[in-house]
Order: structure tokens, then C-alpha cells, then sequence
């Protein structure tokens, strides 16, 4: 996989805007974007878990319910939950859009993100899509990914080049989340285009697959949000034969996707309301995937062991506890705990038991703003990763008054 610039328009045919349009008050911060391709996408999601879930949702389900799609609008400040006429307010987006841009309303996906139950005008959004249409541009990606950030101190874009046979092939993609992270489906939004050709049921099986490794694998608060959606269009403008089955393309495809949803969900984890550094717990030596998976995520949730980073403190116990509630079945008395940062590595647990250690070393190391806990399990050859971030006083003055 390379890693290219572009962005959410990287890949040929689409293009991207972003704009203020009144739903905010806050006329400096763009809080409606738009995503379109030149041509019909191949077209599939996969979104929350949470029980309350925004009327977008439902209205997007419904729409790429035949695998297709040309058109991705999205609101910030107004998450469209919890609202009566939330489906109607969603479905008039998409009318409008469709009436200005001369696409059909049944093939774009529409996605909210913002303070749950407050009510949301649809015409101030109506009012803001005549110039979001008129925008649109390769280099509107940028504009695009600022409308869709809430809480978040930074846009998150990436992309990536691969061939498939014999064809360069393109995906890009921009998310926000940074509070409200504890994903399955994840909690946060994630637009993700590419040029390839793949049918839509093997779309839809690659964004699962991906979402698996890498968005599913972060906690920032452990809060799942009503709203969060994966959505990825692929125009097949690349060239390449589409790919239909699972062969050699398809594992390439699906290395490209989860290369880039591993790395926007890093940046989601380092963009974590309030924090100051990445974590990222690395899970070795478990006896399946499933259990390294869950090792991993219980470690990367642990709030003791965030806060623990959050100070420096190489307090390793916390993450043996992290794993002993695991729900998963684990030897403790085989595990083995490392931290490291680029200040290097240090081991604190061997075999379920402290050894010495340099505390002023420890302390070194974890004063960086990317740490990883390296957990090895001695049981078996499956690894897996969880992203996410330290605990700190600035995320409770964050949520402290987020609504008012």
C-alpha cells in the first residue's frame, strides 16, 4: 500500500465540498457536507449498535439497500436524533439535494452528527445545498472533512494507491469522532471513495471485514453513540475487471480498505476528547483472533490504565486487571507487559509478576504522546491491535457542558 494525498477525492470521479449553512452558530465552523462520485457506486455501510439510532441511518439503510449510491450529505451540530419528524427532516435533505444536484433522492446516503434530541430545521439545510452543489470540486475534500467534525481539534483524512490488475486503483476518506468512542459498529462517521470496480455484495463483506480490525477496535470513553456509520462508494472508474469474487483482487482490495480504516482510526484515537497522547495496545501470543481481539479492546478501555497514561505512570497492574476481566479465557500467570514509545522499550510484567524496573526510564517513555502496551499472552500464535487514548481532566470539562 502507498500512502497518497487527496483525501476523500483522491480517487478519480469524485468530489467533495463543505459549507456553513446556519445549523450552527458559529458562522466560522462549515457544518454541511457533501461527497458525490460522477458516476453510480458500488455502495455499502455498516453503523451503530446502539439501540437509539439517528433517522439517517434508517434513511440510508433504505437507500443502499440495492448497493448503489452517487451521493454522501452530511450535518454537523444536530445528530438528527431522538426527534419526531427526524426521518422526514432526512428524507427532505435528501430530496433537496437530489433536485439540485439531478441526481435521484434513493441514492444518496445521509448521515447527522451532533447533540442528540434537539429539533433540526430542514431548511436551513435545504438553504445551504445550492452553494454545497455548486462547490463541489477535487479540491473541496479538505472543506468537506472540516463540516463533519463536532468536538474534534482536527480533520482526519487519508489515502491509499494499489493496483489491481494491472490498474492503479485510488481510495481515500475523512472521518470525525472523538468522544462518544467505543465502537461496535464504531462511534463516529467515516466516508470512505475509491475508483476500483467491486460488486456490492463483496463491498459489503470488506467493510465489515475492515471495520473488524480497525474502527471496532478503538475506545476512547466507552460510550457508544446513536449515529456512527462506515460508508464506502466505489465508482470502478479505475478500470479494472470488477472484481466479483474472492480471489487474489479482492485480498488486495481488502488490504487497501483495512490499511485505511486503521489508520483513520488511529487518528480518531490520537483526536479523543481532551487527550494528549495515543495508546495503542498490541496484543501477541493469543491462542485465536478472537481472544487477542478482546485482550486488546478490554486494555485500550480500561479508564485506570488511561489515566495511568495520562500521568506517566507505568502502573502495569492496571493493565493485568484490564485482561483478568477480559471476557475471554486468558493463562494470567503466562502474560508478559512491555510499554514503548520512541524514548524505546521497557519491560514491567513477566509471567503474570512484576520485575524491576528503571521507574525514571518508564517515566521517559511514557511522557511521549504515542505509547504502545505490548502485551505477549504465550499462548499461540494470533495478534490483534485496539487504538485509543489517555484520560485526562480536559475531557470532563468537554462533556461537562456539551450540550449548553
Amino acid at each position: 500500500m502507498k500512502e497518497i494525498s487527496g483525501g476523500v477525492t483522491a480517487a478519480k470521479g469524485f468530489k467533495a465540498y463543505g459549507v456553513h449553512c446556519g445549523i450552527r452558530k458559529n458562522h466560522a465552523k462549515k457544518d454541511l457536507a457533501l461527497i458525490m462520485s460522477e458516476v453510480m457506486c458500488s455502495a455499502a455501510a455498516v453503523y451503530t449498535t446502539n439501540k437509539v439510532k439517528g433517522a439517517p441511518i434508517a434513511v440510508t439503510k433504505r437507500n443502499i439497500e440495492d448497493g448503489k449510491a452517487i451521493a454522501a450529505i452530511c450535518n454537523s451540530g444536530n445528530a438528527n436524533t431522538c426527534n419526531a419528524d427526524g426521518v422526514e427532516v432526512a428524507e427532505k435533505t435528501c430530496a433537496a439535494l437530489a433536485k439540485e444536484a439531478g441526481i435521484s433522492e434513493k441514492d444518496i446516503i445521509i448521515a447527522s452528527t451532533g447533540v442528540i434530541g434537539q429539533p433540526l430545521d430542514v431548511e436551513v439545510i435545504k438553504s445551504g445545498i445550492p452553494a454545497l452543489v455548486k462547490g463541489l470540486s477535487v479540491e473541496g475534500g479538505a472543506d468537506a472533512a472540516e463540516a463533519i467534525l463536532t468536538t474534534d481539534i482536527r480533520p482526519k483524512t487519508a489515502a491509499v494507491e494499489f493496483t489491481l490488475g494491472g490498474k492503479v486503483c485510488r481510495m481515500g476518506g475523512i472521518a470525525k469522532g472523538s468522544g462518544m468512542i467505543n465502537p461496535n459498529m464504531a462511534t463516529m462517521l467515516v466516508f470512505i471513495t475509491g475508483d476500483a470496480a467491486v460488486s456490492p455484495s463483496l463491498i459489503k463483506e470488506a467493510v465489515k471485514e475492515a471495520a473488524d480490525e480497525s474502527f471496532n477496535m478503538i475506545s476512547v470513553d466507552g460510550d457508544t453513540s446513536t449515529n456512527d456509520m462506515l460508508s464506502v462508494m466505489m465508482n470502478g472508474m479505475a478500470g479494472n475487471a470488477e472484481i466479483k469474487e474472492k480471489d487474489a483482487d479482492y485480498a488486495v482490495f481488502l488490504e487497501g480498505l483495512t490499511y485505511l480504516c486503521k489508520k483513520l482510526s488511529k487518528m480518531i484515537a490520537r483526536d479523543g476528547e481532551g487527550a494528549t497522547k495515543l495508546l495503542e495496545a498490541r496484543v501477541t501470543g493469543a491462542p485465536d483472533k478472537t481472544t487477542a481481539r478482546i485482550a486488546a479492546k478490554s486494555v485500550i478501555s480500561s479508564n485506570l490504565t488511561k489515566a495511568a497514561m495520562f500521568g506517566a505512570d507505568a502502573n502495569w497492574g492496571r493493565v493485568l486487571c484490564a485482561l483478568g476481566y477480559a471476557k475471554c479465557e486468558l493463562d494470567v500467570n503466562k502474560i508478559d507487559i512491555a510499554f514503548e514509545s520512541k524514548k524505546g522499550k521497557i519491560d514491567v510484567c513477566k509471567n503474570g509478576a512484576g520485575v524491576p524496573f528503571s521507574e525514571e526510564k518508564a517515566k521517559e517513555i511514557l511522557l511521549e504522546d504515542e505509547i504502545i502496551i505490548d502485551i505477549e499472552l504465550n499462548d499461540g500464535e494470533a495478534s490483534a491491535e485496539a487504538y485509543g487514548c489517555d484520560l485526562t481532566y480536559e475531557y470532563v470539562r468537554i462533556n461537562g457542558d456539551y450540550r449548553t
